[in-house]
């Protein structure tokens, strides 16, 4: 070997057993067709306890959703102005996702060298810290310190999906990543239902809540039922998950088919111990990582747009171009937009992965979006006399989650083209980092943009009712519809420039797992 060369590398073969391909920099996104691999069981146990931490960010962001506009209505900033209502809102949506993505990088390449765990123990204990003040905050300014503490100490989105991914192969990917947006959707499913049913307590349940304390901190109760689950989160992980990534690190095998296994390190051998090393964000940046970032980041910001737009929409009265639903309902619609979704990806994503392939799924995910938001200004059209709603309505939002079901597929399959994507396996942390910081970036942009765009709109309808034709007018009072629509034909046309096919290699020995934990 070259003496010059400072990172000996292994034989081909040892390379392309364990994932790493010729050299450190061959990307896991494989262009030659590998021999069909034996399936591996998938690890539960472990797996359990990521879903369980990974349902702990859906919760503390979707419990909110419910009572987040009559929150902030209530409150001195707005003057009582129902107008002013969407621009605040989505300034305290977008502030998880704003200082995420100033603190998700970090974490994430902090976990390429301390291990997984320490980063998602502190993701917990932030989460449990910041929802139990938003529930007891009184003012804007403290609304908007717990949701910055709530973003700055989680960086479990993208350190997850790294764990996901070192205890999974190809044989498995599917399935695994298929249970993911199932785990979000639970979340997002009980988070509104908590958010609407457990709000203002003292009114609903007032033989149970009857103290001044409830009165004056209507929205504490479901968040300090949520913070009671992330405390209990944080200890299960403290006491059961095993660290995969120091496994990988320190005790893994490599076997040589035409010999006896070698363990990293062993002096005996004439191969040189392989010394793994975090590659520069220059060269984990390759057009295939690019790409699945910039579709991925397309995807999140359509779908934070559109959480951020529907209960807005529902809790908006028909006067102001939305519903008029109360709160316990627009809880209720939007659990059930995330439980369909839930149920459809547990039972449907796996078979239709391997009928359609990954494009496919992505290419018909982007392609829903169009009539989502086409949905809206419909539902609004289609309420009856004195604005009220009928079973038109019902039909259309009915329709509404059909569509975002078949939508919600995207997540799996931008999961699976992030992890074929990154450069070696050891730069699979900072990759996943690099596509939540970007989706962090647009989930933060999204949100205010999004409900900032439907208060114009109505600003819009509310002035020009009589200045413009009615075709001007239309698309004045549904600019923001009109300007998402435009967005998701962008997002299909990127889809199409991802590759047809991935090949993912098995990476034996990557992670030993116990027998008992299968």
């Amino acid at each position: 070997m070259d003496e010059q060369d400072p990172h000996p590398r292994l034989p081909s073969a040892l390379h392309a057993e364990h994932g790493f391909g010729d050299s450190e920099q061959t990307p896991l996104l494989k262009g030659n067709a590998l021999p069909k691999p034996t399936r591996r069981p998938l690890p539960w146990r472990q797996l359990f306890i990521l879903f369980w931490v990974q349902l702990a960010e859906p919760l503390t962001s979707q419990v909110i959703y419910p009572f987040i506009n009559k929150m902030v209505r209530d409150m001195p900033i707005t003057g009582g102005d129902e107008a002013k209502m969407g621009y605040y809102a989505g300034v305290i949506e977008s502030l998880f996702s704003v200082t995420q993505a100033l603190t998700v990088l970090y974490w994430s390449r902090l976990s390429d060298r301390v291990g997984r765990k320490p980063i998602i123990l502190i993701g917990l204990l932030g989460s449990t810290l910041s929802t139990a003040c938003f529930g007891v905050s009184t003012t804007f300014w403290g609304l908007i310190l717990s949701r910055c503490i709530s973003g700055a100490l989680n960086g479990n989105a993208g350190v997850i999906k790294s764990m996901m991914g070192e205890i999974t192969d190809e044989t498995t990917i599917a399935q695994a990543m298929a249970l993911m947006p199932v785990i979000w959707n639970t979340g997002a499913t009980v988070g509104p239902v908590i958010g609407g049913w457990l709000s203002n307590p003292h009114e609903q349940f007032p033989s149970l809540f009857r103290g001044s304390f409830w009165v004056t901190y209507p929205y504490a109760l479901p968040c300090f039922v949520v913070a009671i689950y992330c405390a209990g989160t944080f200890l299960v992980t403290f006491l059961y998950l095993e660290e995969f990534h120091k496994c990988c690190h320190k005790s893994m095998k490599l076997h040589n088919p035409a010999s006896a296994s070698l363990e990293v390190g062993d002096t005996s051998s004439s191969i040189p111990p392989f010394q793994p090393s975090q590659l520069p964000l220059s060269q984990v940046l390759t057009p295939q990582v690019r790409i699945s970032i910039i579709t991925y980041t397309l995807l999140a910001f359509l779908d934070i747009a559109l959480r951020a737009i529907q209960p807005l929409f529902f809790t908006a009265s028909p006067s102001f171009g939305g519903l008029g639903f109360t709160v316990p309902l627009v809880g209720t619609c939007l659990a059930a937009f995330f439980f369909a979704s839930g149920v459809y990806q547990a039972l449907a994503f796996a078979p239709l992965y391997a009928w359609m392939g990954p494009k496919r799924i992505y290419m018909l995910s982007m392609i829903m979006f169009v009539p989502i938001w086409i949905l809206f200004p419909i539902m609004s059209a289609s309420l009856g006399e004195g604005k009220a709603v009928n079973e038109a309505t019902w039909v259309e939002l009915a329709l509404q989650i059909i569509l975002y079901i078949i939508m919600d597929m995207g997540f799996s399959v931008a999961f699976i083209y992030i992890r074929a994507s990154a450069p070696n396996a050891y730069s699979l942390g900072v990759t996943n980092g690099l596509a939540q910081t970007s989706a962090s970036i647009a989930r933060a942009i999204g949100p205010a943009s999004a409900t900032s765009l439907f208060a114009l709109s109505v600003q819009i309808s509310r002035d020009t009712q009589s200045q413009f034709g009615p075709v001007l007018q239309w698309l004045g009072a549904n600019l923001v519809y009109v300007i998402f629509i435009l967005i998701s034909f962008g997002a299909v046309m990127t889809v199409k420039r991802l590759p047809e096919k991935l090949e993912i290699p098995v990476r034996e020995g990557a992670v030993e797992i116990d027998e008992s934990e299968l």
